[in-house]
């Protein structure tokens, strides 16, 4: 019996009665429109820098790698004179012009050779 009243007093309760001219309630965001606006932009200007500053080292590491070139280079025709000023030194030496004079049919006359000073 005590069920039956039970359920009979849960079916008898009177419906939670529904007003129509309530409006529904809007939930109310956390972050507002200004702030938003806020972050957006703080975004894009992050996002501006870091383009700016990949796009600055990409720049500094061609230039790096240029530069590195040109010095490789550099040392290349350094070594390349050092050679050929080595190689003057050895072909000017007096026995050298000496023999090719010989080849050449050139006799020595002693009478006709001027000594430059200074050299």
């Amino acid at each position: 019996m005590a069920l039956s009243a039970r359920k009979e007093a849960y079916i008898q309760q009177p419906a939670v009665p529904q007003n129509p001219s309530r409006q529904p309630v809007k939930k109310q965001s956390l972050i507002t429109k200004g702030e938003k606006v806020l972050y957006l932009s703080f975004l894009a200007a992050f996002v501006f820098c870091a383009l700016m500053i990949l796009q600055n080292q990409s720049e500094i590491q061609a230039s790096t790698q240029e530069i590195q070139t040109i010095e490789q280079s550099i040392d290349e025709k350094v070594k390349q004179n050092t050679d050929l000023s080595v190689q003057v030194s050895e072909l000017s030496t007096y026995e050298r012009i000496w023999s090719k004079a010989k080849e050449s049919g050139l006799k020595l006359n002693e009478q006709n050779v001027k000594v430059v000073p200074g050299q």
